[in-house]
């Protein structure tokens, strides 16, 4: 069974720092990533990373968040620093692989980020 699981998140003042965490189990994914999902918005790509090291931002979180991912663990982690009142949202965790030529997508269940001004 595949699953992802996400903890870290919670209630934060603007300019504060949160680390989110999703751990990965029964599969192993090409890319894992975060994603998140304001009220009454669509659910956005945040960072992701490959299995090889290369990354990827939304713009409105460049030079804020880092991506880290640990193979060896099948783990990948969301620094977030300088926060942000539009950075609160459902943060979620998200792995990419590879089934007979079909990308295939997992999520975890979401961990919610509020971020007070």
């Amino acid at each position: 069974q595949v699953q992802l699981v996400e903890s870290g998140g919670g209630l934060v003042q603007a300019g504060g720092s949160l680390r989110l965490s999703c751990a990965a189990s029964g599969s192993i994914f090409v890319v894992m990533g975060w994603y998140r999902q304001a009220p009454g918005k669509q659910r956005e790509l945040v960072a992701r990373a490959t299995g090889f090291g290369t990354t990827d931002y939304a713009d409105a979180v460049k030079g804020r968040f880092t991506i880290s991912r640990d193979n060896a663990k099948n783990t990948v982690s969301l620094q977030m620093n300088s926060l942000k009142p539009e950075d609160t949202a459902v943060y979620y965790c998200n792995g990419e692989r590879l089934r007979s030529g079909e990308w295939e997508d997992y999520w975890g269940q979401g961990t919610q980020v509020t971020v007070s001004s």
